[in-house]
């Protein structure tokens, strides 16, 4: 979050968008999620919070089957002061159609500004390394045959 923060603080501050979609652990970057939403309150960027995870699901094992709550480790509380505090809202997906409908809702309250599609052109590079590998593969198919030939013939 902080990385996004950075790189948002220069856009003008109706763009300064950040979506968070998170299953609630914070396990990587060093910067703590309350002080990364202090940044983001400090920089008026608005974050839109995502917790993602079913509430319920079955599991096999050996010893048979179990319902697990996959999404034990959210911190619903959390995301949402995080919205709340930098204006944004936070949203609840327990499978990809309710993400997909938060997608949308988003869309709806910050409609892209930059919309220009983005066309890169594409140049495929792997004809070069794939005929010089068949030329060398078939050299090393013929390669042994002709050395026979040639001993033959000298003999």
């Amino acid at each position: 979050m902080g990385l996004a923060v950075k790189r948002l603080r220069d856009r003008p501050e109706n763009q300064r968008v950040l979506v968070l979609l998170t299953d609630g652990v914070n396990n990587a970057g060093e910067l703590d999620p309350r002080k990364a939403t202090e940044l983001a309150t400090a920089n008026h960027v608005r974050i839109y919070t995502i917790g993602i995870g079913a509430e319920a699901m079955r599991v096999d094992s050996l010893f048979g089957s179990r319902v697990v709550n996959p999404s034990e480790d959210l911190d619903e509380a959390m995301l949402q002061a995080m919205a709340e505090q930098t204006g944004g809202r936070y949203f609840r997906a327990r499978n990809s159609a309710e993400l997909a409908g938060i997608y949308a809702a988003i869309d709806q309250l910050e409609p892209a500004a930059d919309k220009s599609d983005n066309l890169r052109p594409i140049q495929e590079l792997y004809w070069p390394p794939l005929a010089l590998s068949l030329l060398v593969g078939g050299f090393a198919l013929v390669a042994p045959t002709l050395r026979w030939r040639g001993f033959r013939a000298a003999a």
